[in-house]
């Protein structure tokens, strides 16, 4: 028989999820986001909020209120960023620091994302923006400019805000009461019980999130999640962006810690949803988030190529529509596969910063943040690039002679032990089932098991088989 034509998971092979039980839960899902566009048309414009009443303070309040839910534009000048800095730390200190909590009427939850979300987009285009200049270093005026101004976006400062965002509200004490049953609201305090704090301190919870994963820090982003439960109950379900938001960030935080399968199953929940609710979708929406749908795809085609999974059939056409060719290269692997991976990764990933302003006067010390992180997942690529090839050659045998089977790589028997041995490691993982996303059990991802005496590889199939396929339906189920 021909080897070739036992590499697996070629295109007519690529296996594909049943049917899930779990149709209804999704459609309420679906129905709390067709309820969520069509409260929300009436409130696009912050004018018909309610009045706040009278004075010039809460005129003032209520104009930085609105100019913190509206995104910059993206030609802003230097001085405009500045500006809008300086408006965010002005509002964050009214809402912080004053004496007792600051009685404002919101309009929605959906407001309150809006803040968080435009916040941490303008620091991270900031950030970028600023590291470019440094390279680069063509406009001598805005350069000098950032330098005389280190601590404008600073990282500290984001995070101190979105930090004592959630300490002030008490959200994590709340949403950790609700866990056990219990009433919010006897651990809430004066801030707490406010809806201002309330909300902000809840989507600042996903903010840290997504900054963390910004910084590199996934274990930490996952970690701020601790009491959030991810269903379709949870707040941040209900803002369309922001439930695409937190799996995104989920998912690529699970892949960079080669945690795969849990990094499927949250792109998968996410993908799906999108296809469900894609027609009645308000354009504005839409548009901001269609991007980010690309990218998951992108992220999850990296994911199975890397650990082959069983999949939604919806996401399995969309992949081979998407990607075709690009796909099946990846699932073969080998050295031609490296461009597609990285193409992908820089295509898919979060615009990641550095923690620290960049050095002016020394430009070519400036590492550029998504080099850096392409780098580290690309030394993971390289690690099981020939995965697909050697398990094409084992599940012709039960039992098989080391040097014979180097021999068929061309490699020398010792540096293939070696791969063998590390390979038989990283097929165990961490999968998360409840708990923190950090906990889990760890359990056989691959679908072949084999052991080593001397010489002698002996080989058997994983008894995974069944039994991770009802596995990974259960939780994908429990997601929903």
């Amino acid at each position: 028989m021909n080897v070739q034509q036992r590499l697996p998971y070629q295109n007519e092979d690529i296996p594909v999820r049943p049917q899930q039980d779990s149709d209804d839960e999704e459609e309420a899902l679906v129905n709390d986001y067709r309820e969520q566009v069509q409260f929300d048309d009436g409130m696009s414009d912050l004018e018909r909020t309610t009045s706040l009443g009278a004075g010039q303070q809460a005129q003032d309040i209520q104009a930085q209120l609105t100019a913190a839910a509206t995104p910059l534009d993206y030609q802003a000048t230097l001085e405009t960023k500045f500006a809008s800095y300086d408006n965010y730390c002005s509002l964050f200190h009214y809402i912080l620091n004053s004496d007792g909590p600051v009685e404002l009427e919101v309009p929605s939850y959906y407001w309150a994302w809006d803040v968080i979300d435009e916040f941490i987009y303008q620091f991270n285009s900031f950030c970028s923006y600023r590291h470019r200049i440094a390279r680069k270093g063509e406009n001598d005026e805005e350069k000098q400019l950032l330098r005389e101004n280190p601590n404008t976006w600073g990282c500290y400062s984001v995070l101190n805000v979105l930090y004592s965002l959630i300490q002030r509200s008490q959200i994590n004490d709340q949403l950790a009461a609700i866990k056990r049953g219990e009433d919010p609201a006897a651990v809430a305090g004066e801030y707490g019980s406010r809806p201002l704090y309330r909300m902000l301190g809840y989507f600042s919870i996903i903010g840290l999130l997504r900054v963390h994963c910004l910084l590199g820090d996934f274990a930490l982003a996952l970690k701020t999640l601790d009491d959030i439960e991810l269903n379709k109950k949870a707040m941040f379900a209900r803002v369309m962006a922001a439930h695409f938001t937190t799996y995104y960030y989920v998912g690529f935080s699970y892949m960079m810690m080669r945690r795969y399968s849990d990094a499927i199953r949250m792109f998968s929940h996410i993908l799906i949803y999108v296809s469900r609710t894609k027609n009645f979708q308000k354009n504005a929406q839409y548009d901001s988030i269609s991007k980010k749908n690309d990218q998951m795809y992108a992220l999850i085609a990296i994911c199975v190529a890397l650990q082959p999974t069983r999949l939604d059939d919806t996401i399995h056409s969309a992949l081979r529509e998407k990607y075709g060719e690009q796909f099946l290269r990846m699932q073969r692997g080998g050295p031609e596969a490296l461009p597609i991976f990285e193409e992908l990764f820089r295509s898919a990933c979060p615009k990641f910063i550095s923690p620290v302003p960049p050095d002016f006067d020394n430009p070519e010390l400036n590492v550029d943040p998504i080099d850096h992180h392409c780098a580290i997942f690309m030394d993971e690529v390289k690690a099981n690039i020939w995965s697909p090839t050697v398990k094409s050659y084992l599940k012709l045998y039960t039992t098989m002679d080391l040097n014979k089977l180097a021999g068929f790589l061309e490699v020398e028997p010792e540096k293939l032990r070696g791969w063998l041995l590390v390979n038989k490691q990283r097929s165990r993982q961490v999968r998360w089932s409840e708990g923190g996303l950090l906990d889990g059990d760890i359990v056989n991802a691959s679908d072949l098991d084999y052991a080593m005496q001397g010489d002698l590889i002996h080989i058997s199939e994983a008894k995974v088989g069944r039994r991770l396929v009802d596995w990974y339906l259960r939780n994908l189920a429990r997601a929903y």
